[in-house]
């Protein structure tokens, strides 16, 4: 059971008692509870099979005094409306919003009882003592943007530069992304004192939540930029040299750090991420670091084998092509494939492919005769006589 159960379930409801049972109240409603819903009092039934659960979880809380009183004030807290953080709508206005448990439970707080990972005291400490994960301190950071680039099958291969165009948002050149008004300077908040955050007590405990005056950045536009209206970007088109690397394949991601939408008022940028569509070439193919390369040759030469002229990427190379060469042998081209990310290059894989004629001239056909006649049996006499 995950300690957002402890918030989302009412144990008093489930055992049918007040919150100010006693502790042998608790145990006298628990005894009775689990007689009428216990399996073996009603098999085969899952209903009171799921009832004898939640019966024996509400138990299992309550009866322990201190996991008890952490329930209650847990309860408590959540119920009487503390947890509200300050929302951005539209342009930068803020909004009580009810604060979402899920931000809460997102990083594996589960009860340790239950083969979790942090307990529910653990809960307690890194959230209402001010130092929580979920409160935001400062400029939000910007939004990551993704781009499709398509690339000619060479140029992924070797790498190369290339301009990408986007029009998205970007630092306004009137303010400079801090979303003043020129000559002015934003102002640190006079609620929070410049740190974003809030903190109100709660009981045992003190809470600290973003700052609903200046949305949790620290700082408030008195006189906004005439641009960006204060938010310290705006869409406009932008030109990058990417610079993508050798060997890239088709359906890669490349991450720009930095590259993205900007932060809201001087935030950090987000990141610009690049998906790499490769275009099929009509001669290579790919295979990891190797490329492969068919090449036709004629019957002569393989049976008496040739010194072939083969293209690679960065010119042409001789293959020797021994004799009594079958069709489909692939021969290795060593360091003319992809160039690798730790050094070096994958090799060209070359695959003959023997071209049987479909039309002979006549002297060709009886020099063939004459070739059959003169050759040594067809090689199939280990498949055995054939019958009928």
């Amino acid at each position: 059971m995950s300690s957002k159960d402890w918030l989302e379930k009412d144990f008093y409801a489930v055992l049918g008692v007040s919150r100010s049972a006693s502790t042998d109240d608790i145990k006298k409603a628990y005894r009775k509870a689990a007689r009428e819903s216990h399996p073996d009092r009603n098999p085969g039934d899952r209903a009171a099979e799921q009832r004898f659960k939640a019966i024996s979880e509400a138990y299992d809380v309550l009866s322990d005094e201190r996991k008890r009183k952490e329930y209650d004030e847990m309860r408590q807290l959540f119920g009487s409306g503390a947890f509200r953080r300050g929302a951005r709508s539209g342009a930068g206005t803020a909004t009580g919003t009810p604060f979402d448990m899920s931000d809460l439970f997102a990083e594996g707080g589960t009860d340790r009882r239950f083969g979790g990972g942090a307990g529910f005291s653990d809960l307690f400490s890194s959230i209402f003592s001010g130092g929580g994960r979920g409160a935001r301190r400062g400029p939000a950071r910007g939004r990551d943007v993704e781009a499709e680039v398509g690339l000619d099958f060479r140029d992924a291969v070797i790498g190369v530069t290339l301009p990408l165009t986007l029009r998205a948002p970007g630092v306004c050149d009137t303010c400079h992304g801090n979303g003043a008004k020129p000559g002015t300077s934003p102002r640190a908040c006079p609620v929070c004192g410049g740190t974003g955050l809030t903190t109100s007590n709660q009981g045992s405990f003190s809470f600290s939540e973003p700052c609903r005056n200046c949305q949790g950045v620290g700082t408030v536009v008195e006189e906004k930029c005439p641009e960006c209206h204060g938010t310290g970007g705006v869409t406009k088109t932008r030109t990058l040299n990417v610079r993508i690397p050798p060997g890239v394949a088709d359906g890669q991601r490349i991450r720009l750090a930095g590259r993205g939408e900007p932060g809201d008022r001087g935030g950090a940028a987000g990141d610009l991420y690049v998906l790499i569509k490769v275009r099929p070439d009509p001669l290579f193919g790919r295979y990891g670091d190797d490329l492969t390369l068919a090449v036709p040759i004629t019957f002569p030469e393989a049976v008496n084998g040739v010194d072939l002229p083969v293209p690679t990427l960065s010119g042409v190379v001789t293959v020797r092509v021994p004799p009594g060469t079958p069709s489909g042998r692939t021969l290795r081209v060593r360091g003319k494939g992809v160039a690798r990310r730790e050094g070096g290059a994958g090799d060209l894989l070359v695959t003959v492919d023997v071209v049987i004629p479909k039309n002979l001239p006549e002297s060709a056909r009886e020099a063939l005769n004459m070739y059959a006649a003169a050759a040594p049996p067809a090689p199939r006499d280990h498949l055995g006589q054939v019958t009928t």
